[in-house]
């Protein structure tokens, strides 16, 4: 399964909480998210995994936009 986020970008009122996230995670790669609390890392698997919706941008997964499909639609798990 490859995961690619496309220019996603996620507010909760004021609050910039994902900023033009675009990265692609190949089949059989690995990738982690690193970073002080609050800087979206848990916003961000939310989005993949459906539980979220992105403002802005989009979500691949094996070549399909997936950004507005329900999370029980995806082969996903968080």
């Amino acid at each position: 399964m490859s995961v690619e986020l496309v220019e996603v970008t996620k507010t909760f009122g004021r609050v910039v909480a994902v900023d033009r996230v675009s990265v692609k995670v190949e089949r059989g790669e690995f990738l982690t998210f690193l970073g002080p609390s609050g800087c979206g890392k848990t916003t961000t698997l939310r989005i993949i995994a459906g539980l979220e919706l992105p403002d802005y941008g989009r979500v691949v997964i094996d070549g399909e936009d997936v950004t507005y499909l329900p999370p029980y639609k995806r082969d996903t798990a968080m």
